[in-house]
């Protein structure tokens, strides 16, 4: 296997030739990311939006996510793999009415075999008609590195969404994203489970999201770790969408009791009200972690580098990945005075370009601490607050590779992000051989 990344099926966008890579192979890893209806060269491809005729044919959203998975399809076939080998599927949509358009069609695509999913709905996404942004995680499999797939019936996704509680591949266990959504017979309260939710009635009797938290790690994530052997303390890498930005720190004091200062790395993301599951969930939670005893045992790297939340891990090494949390130009005392705007000259400078190259900067130092580079970069999630944004931190990129075709994903996310002022936030995975 090489000993670094290679860009799948890489693609120019639009008139500034943005250099997109649908997928990256490295090693027997197969990552596609920031995929859309998209043709490459008129955005989101004529066919899915029918504009003249537009109930002519399947709904739009059927047909968006048609063309989505012909697109996956074609990322595995070009690294050598296929759909049955899939370990990870997350969605960021831009309203939850296409959910389930979008499960249909999966559960045709994988013929039961669905891999755990995170389906959030976000405020945005980067083309015009564009309802759905996927990004996908695969393998080519081998002898000790073949996909299972882990059933457990209270665990279970929903019938609409049906994937598997947990997946493991080599060293690896992956688990869906984790809501509070009540399972079975349980006591509920608008789809959630009563046990994570103060008493009905009552206006205090504890914080709502410690509770809710509370309830998913100790009651649902717990217990998929079991099916694979594992526990908490093998979790290697964790995304936390919260649909409430005042729930940032007390998110991370009730998530920190459970894993303190040796715990995964976390991206804490803001996500839009009602955009979980659960109608009224707060938090959805998914993990990676490793088999107990094996290589892939989480290993602290450590660059110097501030993180906006007590205990945040500034990235994890597990095997030959390197996890690094959702990033923002910031030091212990805020943002960046380099990528504040200057109100005096507010015209003269662009924060966001700034508060991309500090990012990436502060990447690139945890990339060499943990043996790697940014040429093997993977997964880059960019999370904006504005959507507008996009460019400029594209073109930090493409400064810092040189033109090498980037795999990214760009959302955009309700404001205002964990630290104030920040507007750009940044998660990348890399290939550590």
């Amino acid at each position: 296997m090489t000993k670094s990344a290679e860009p799948l099926l890489p693609v120019e966008l639009g008139a500034g030739k943005i250099k997109f890579a649908q997928g990256m192979k490295a090693g027997r890893w197969v990552f596609a990311t920031g995929l859309m209806a998209q043709d490459f060269v008129n955005g989101i491809a004529p066919d899915v939006l029918a504009e003249r005729a537009p109930h002519a044919g399947l709904p739009k959203r059927e047909k968006e996510a048609l063309r989505i998975f012909a697109n996956l399809d074609a990322v595995l076939r070009a690294a050598g793999t296929d759909r049955s080998n899939l370990v990870r599927t997350d969605q960021y949509y831009t309203t939850v009415k296409a959910v389930p358009p979008y499960q249909q069609v999966r559960r045709e695509f994988l013929d039961g075999r669905i891999p755990p999913s995170t389906s959030i709905a976000q405020q945005g996404l980067l083309l015009p008609g564009a309802d759905m942004n996927i990004q996908a995680m695969g393998v080519i499999p081998g002898r000790g590195f073949a996909v299972e797939h882990l059933k457990h019936a209270q665990l279970a996704g929903r019938p609409t969404s049906g994937y598997s509680p947990a997946v493991t591949v080599g060293d690896f266990i992956f688990l869906p994203g984790i809501t509070s959504l009540a399972i079975g017979d349980e006591p509920r309260r608008n789809g959630v489970a009563a046990a994570a939710l103060m008493a009905e009635g009552a206006q205090w009797g504890g914080q709502p999201i410690k509770l809710e938290t509370e309830f998913i790690i100790t009651k649902r994530m717990a217990a998929s770790l079991a099916l694979a052997g594992a526990t908490l303390e093998d979790v290697v890498h964790a995304q936390v969408y919260l649909t409430d930005r005042d729930d940032y720190s007390a998110f991370n004091a009730a998530w920190t009791k459970h894993f303190g200062a040796a715990g995964p790395t976390v991206s804490i993301i803001p996500c839009i009200a009602h955009g979980l599951a659960p109608y009224d969930g707060k938090i959805e939670i998914n993990v990676i972690a490793a088999k107990p005893g094996s290589a892939a045992a989480k290993r602290h790297v450590d660059a110097g580098i501030a993180t906006a939340f007590r205990h945040q891990p500034q990235a994890v090494k597990a095997g030959d990945l390197l996890f690094i949390p959702a990033l923002m130009a910031a030091d212990r005392d805020g943002l960046l005075p380099a990528a504040a705007v200057d109100p005096r000259q507010p015209y003269f400078s662009s924060s966001t370009e700034a508060q991309a190259e500090a990012i990436i900067d502060n990447i690139a130092r945890l990339c060499a601490a943990g043996d790697t580079s940014l040429a093997n970069v993977v997964r880059v999630l960019l999370f904006l607050t504005d959507i507008n944004e996009f460019y400029p931190v594209y073109k930090a990129w493409e400064r810092r590779l040189g033109g090498r075709p980037l795999p990214f994903s760009a959302v955009e996310v309700p404001g205002p992000l964990p630290v104030p002022g920040a507007t750009v936030m940044m998660e990348a995975w890399a290939y550590a051989p």
